[in-house]
């Protein structure tokens, strides 16, 4: 070759993606961003999510998926550390398990966040059965107020 070797892959770039001498490697110039935190109906987003509605949803039934979990496996603790738990109570705790795992997979209904928090009025009433239950109410009934919060502010 006669000149200066130059490499195919930086020159092909344009002059915008090439780093200028002034500017650190790895850096790109910077471009209008007004534009692209905008979706296509002109209003300007509330977060920088790129589906807000489905990250709700995803905490919402994230949220309800735990709590079944949580509830299913607090049986046997309970029973163990001396908690009288007849079979109609143990059915109980199933049931709102199911019913919890239900809640998770409707979250796309406008109606499942209502019925989420009756839900846990619902858990914090099992707590007549046994006070763990009571005591699982109130921490799922907190963690369900602040996804209910994180709700309010993305999607306003």
């Amino acid at each position: 070759m006669t000149g200066p070797e130059r490499d195919p892959r930086t020159a092909e770039q344009p002059s915008a993606e090439r780093p200028q001498a002034d500017q650190p490697l790895g850096e790109r110039p910077r471009t209008d961003q007004s534009s692209a935190n905008q979706p296509p109906g002109g209003q300007p987003r509330r977060s920088g999510l790129r589906n807000p509605e489905g990250a709700v949803r995803g905490l919402g039934a994230g949220t309800l998926g735990l709590e079944a979990l949580v509830l299913l496996l607090a049986i046997q603790p309970i029973r163990v550390v001396g908690g009288d738990l007849s079979g109609t109570a143990i059915g109980v705790v199933v049931a709102l398990a199911v019913v919890a795992v239900l809640l998770a997979g409707s979250m796309r209904r406008p109606w499942a966040w209502h019925a989420g928090t009756v839900f846990q009025g619902l858990l914090m009433l099992a707590g007549l059965l046994h006070w763990s239950l009571l005591a699982l109410g109130i921490i799922f009934a907190l963690v369900w107020a602040y996804a209910l919060h994180v709700r309010r502010v993305i999607l306003g």
